[in-house]
């Protein structure tokens, strides 16, 4: 990352280095707040709309008023891109509940905290587009939605994070998530997708994130004539699929070839998943909201 990197802090651009929040910041504190994770591509931001509706989604689930509206927050995300000369890079709007003290209460904390940091982003998972991921399903349970909805993305990915940990001890590209009624739920970072007899199934969106790209998967299937049926799924579905392949903002459409040491399909990517990732290529670079 480089070193004279700008970061957006409260209305200020500030050098990477000097971009510092408190240490009493109920994000800091408490993982209390929120975030999205934006692309851009050839110098336009994809979907920037519906991330900043769903950061104000998630900000209003947690009853925590952003202090900038909508349209400051767009200009804000387009300026950090502009003001670094970014054209393909990976942006984290964050808002915190901001600085208050050791207790609990969020009405101790007057002023949330607002942060956008715009990075360069290149292919997340590199060569294994072509090889395909190595899933795991974990024993870590996705966070039910009565105890904190997992549409709601916020600062608090504790869940994900042992997730994530367990996959990587158990050789694994990535955690696949059930939730505590044994339905498969997500991956540690994306939505999944399960290919059987050239109908796509994936799981309703109460028990996992509602994505993005999850809906652009959605598009691209209307537009190819092919069903997804929104349904619970278990183990027996994520073995026996054809194909799998999972969507994120950072993943983009991923092929997974093995889960839990079976080989799925052929044991490489599908001839869906690959039309799903050529299609989607050609879409996040022809749409967006222009940087310059």
């Amino acid at each position: 990352m480089e070193s004279n990197l700008l970061i957006y802090l409260d209305g200020k651009f500030v050098p990477r280095d000097e971009a510092k929040i408190s240490v009493f910041d109920h994000g800091f504190l408490y993982g209390d707040g929120v975030f999205e994770g934006i692309r851009a591509y050839n110098g336009k931001i994809f979907r920037l709309a519906e991330h900043v509706d769903r950061i104000y989604d998630s900000a209003k689930t947690i009853d925590l008023e952003i202090p900038i509206t909508k349209e400051e927050m767009s200009k804000a995300i387009i300026e950090t891109c502009k003001i670094n000369n970014l054209t393909d890079c990976y942006i984290r709007p964050v808002v915190s509940r901001g600085p208050g003290d050791l207790g609990l209460d969020p009405r101790k904390c007057p002023k949330p905290t607002v942060v956008v940091i715009a990075v360069e982003w290149g292919a997340m998972y590199g060569d294994l587009y072509e090889k395909g991921l190595t899933g795991v399903c974990v024993s870590v349970r996705r966070m039910p939605a009565e105890a904190m909805p997992p549409n709601v993305k916020s600062l608090n990915y504790l869940n994900n994070i042992l997730g994530k940990i367990e996959a990587t001890y158990k050789g694994g590209d990535e955690a696949i998530f059930f939730d505590t009624n044994g339905y498969l739920s997500e991956g540690a970072g994306d939505n999944i997708f399960i290919i059987k007899n050239g109908i796509i199934v994936t799981p309703p969106t109460l028990n996992n994130l509602r994505g993005i790209t999850r809906l652009v998967a959605f598009e691209i299937a209307a537009s190819l004539g092919i069903e997804i049926i929104e349904r619970n799924a278990g183990y027996f579905d994520l073995y026996t699929a054809d194909e799998i392949f999972v969507t994120g903002t950072a993943a983009e459409i991923a092929p997974v070839t093995t889960v839990d040491g079976r080989k799925i399909g052929t044991g490489v990517p599908g001839p869906i998943t690959r039309q799903f990732m050529e299609i989607f290529q050609s879409v996040v670079t022809k749409e967006g909201t222009p940087i310059q």
